[in-house]
C-alpha cells in the first residue's frame, strides 16, 4: 500500500504533467479572428479564445498569458466568458468554492480509504472503554450479591431469634373462623 508523501508525489507529478500537456496545447487565435464577432456576446463566446466585454461591448482576445483577465482590458464584473449570463467574477468564486469543496471531499475520501488522521481503523481505544465497562459492572454485581447475602443473613438471625427457622415452626397463621 502506498504510503501518504508517495501518494502525494505522485499527485504532484500528474499535475505537472496535465498542466504540461495544457500549456502546450494552447495555440493563441490571431486578433482580428475576435474582432469579427462584435456582433453580440453569443456570437463572441462561441469561440473560447475570445472574450466578450460588457463596458464597450466589444469581443476581444483572452489574454492567455495572464490566468485572469487584467482591469485593463476589461472589468472582471463586465467581462463575459463560456456563457453570456455570468461575468467573470462571479464564475471565479463559483469555481473556487466547488473546487475547495471537491478538494475537502477527496481529501476526506482518502483519509477514510487509508485510515489515516481522524478516520483511524484501531479499535484499542474502545476495547479498553468495553473491558472497564465489563469490569465495573462484575464489581456492582459482586457489591449487590454480598448486600444480598448480608441481608439474608440478617433475616435468618432474626428467624432464629424468635424459633422461626426450620421445621419446629410453632408459629401457624392466624385464620379468623368466627367470621
Amino acid at each position: 500500500m502506498l504510503k501518504v508523501s508517495e501518494i502525494s508525489i505522485l499527485c504532484g507529478l500528474i499535475c505537472v504533467f496535465a498542466l504540461a500537456s495544457v500549456v502546450h496545447c494552447q495555440t493563441p487565435a490571431p486578433d482580428d479572428g475576435c474582432a469579427k464577432l462584435n456582433d453580440s456576446c453569443g456570437t463572441c463566446i462561441k469561440n473560447a479564445s475570445c472574450l466578450w466585454c460588457n463596458t464597450d461591448n466589444t469581443c476581444k482576445l483572452y489574454p492567455v498569458k495572464h490566468v485572469i483577465p487584467q482591469t485593463s482590458d476589461c472589468k472582471l464584473s463586465a467581462a463575459r466568458w463560456g456563457v453570456c449570463w455570468l461575468n467573470f467574477e462571479a464564475m471565479i468564486i463559483s469555481v473556487s468554492i466547488i473546487g475547495g469543496v471537491l478538494l475537502i471531499a477527496i481529501t476526506l475520501c482518502f483519509c477514510k480509504c487509508c485510515g489515516c488522521c481522524c478516520f483511524k481503523k484501531n479499535n484499542s481505544k474502545y476495547l479498553r472503554e468495553e473491558a472497564r465497562l465489563d469490569r465495573e459492572r462484575q464489581e456492582r454485581q459482586m457489591r449487590q450479591d454480598e448486600r444480598r447475602q448480608d441481608r439474608q443473613r440478617k433475616n435468618d438471625d432474626i428467624r432464629r431469634k424468635y424459633g422461626l427457622m426450620g421445621s419446629n415452626n410453632q408459629y401457624q397463621r392466624f385464620d379468623d373462623e368466627t367470621a
